[in-house]
């Protein structure tokens, strides 16, 4: 009978789906609901299938798997994941889909929106005694008109450049992937260069993985236009944090919306704490009720597809390697 190992809380709508499986006779399993590597990994050693959220899944804690066929992420990024060690080991490693593109889309345009608006000036001069007379400085701006550059025109960005267009923004979108394989039919034209989109937009949404460096480094803020809005929904690292913190303060970048960030959650002195025109949040743009009731089902069915031989090839992220 396959073992599964369910590393992180999930839904209950996935506790209700293995509760299920495990009375029907299908599957067994452990769940340990902590977020961390030493609370899992102990546990690895009996497990064929290995659902993960955030935390870490190291080389040492792969070796000790013995059994572990395949590794489901409970979502679509994986850097957390050492996916050459998975490799060595013709382990594979699933990802969730399309489940939670519109729950990151509709972050991305609070981000924008709260930015644009300038939000918690606004909400701290009706909460503080004597700053009501901020409304007159003018501060918040109409996003209506303005141009908007997506960074990552994947499903997330395009269901981002969708809700855009019902503001009646401007839309262009840098992917070089997508400029390779073939720019997608549509109203929103390619930035083919990055520095290019930049300097044109007045706001900017991210949605890359993460990459040996940062996407949008110092060299790269100095090329938006003064007072653009930024919008991080992608991953800490993707965003230089303390080159947005010194932009921020300087008023380069206008106003931002950071989800992710380099270390989380952050400590106390991290950089963007400091500023009050950017609005954070603890990497939830995924985590709507809906998207993680989505995501539990999803990440069940794939580690359980994949072992059967029924999951989506598409969702197999290193699909190549098992056949190397």
């Amino acid at each position: 009978m396959t073992h599964l190992l369910v590393a992180g809380k999930l839904h209950p709508a996935g506790e209700a789906l293995l509760r299920d499986l495990a009375a029907a006779g299908t599957i067994t399993y452990d769940y340990v609901e902590e977020v961390s590597e030493p609370s899992y990994a102990p546990l690895i050693d009996r497990a064929d299938a290995l659902v993960i959220r955030t935390q870490p899944l190291s080389a040492a804690t792969v070796a000790q798997a013995g059994r572990l066929k395949v590794v489901s992420r409970h979502g679509v990024g994986y850097d957390s994941v050492d996916v050459a060690a998975l490799d060595r080991r013709g382990i594979a490693l699933t990802i969730v889909g399309d489940v939670n593109s519109v729950s990151v889309a509709e972050h991305a345009m609070m981000q924008l929106l709260a930015g644009a608006k300038r939000a918690l000036r606004a909400d701290r001069a009706v909460r503080d005694p004597g700053q009501w007379g901020w409304r007159n400085r003018l501060e918040q701006q109409e996003i209506s008109g303005k141009r908007l550059l997506i960074i990552g025109y994947g499903r997330t960005g395009q269901r981002l450049a969708r809700m855009a267009a019902g503001f009646e923004m401007e839309v262009r979108a840098h992917d070089p992937w997508l400029s390779r394989k073939g720019w997608p039919a549509g109203p929103v034209d390619e930035a083919a260069d990055l520095d290019q989109g930049l300097a044109w937009a007045d706001c900017i949404s991210i949605h890359v993985p993460r990459a040996d460096r940062p996407t949008l480094g110092a060299r790269e803020i100095a090329l938006m236009k003064p007072g653009v809005i930024l919008a991080n929904t992608a991953r800490g690292g993707v965003v230089d944090e303390a080159a947005l913190a010194a932009a921020l303060a300087s008023g380069h970048v206008g106003a931002a919306g950071v989800d992710v960030f380099d270390d989380e959650p952050p400590t106390g002195n991290a950089p963007l704490l400091a500023h009050d025109n950017v609005v954070l949040s603890p990497h939830i743009a995924g985590l709507t009720a809906e998207c993680g009731e989505r995501m539990a089902i999803a990440s069940i069915r794939n580690a359980l597809g994949f072992l059967d031989g029924t999951i989506d090839p598409a969702l197999v992220v290193n699909r190549e390697s098992l056949h190397a």
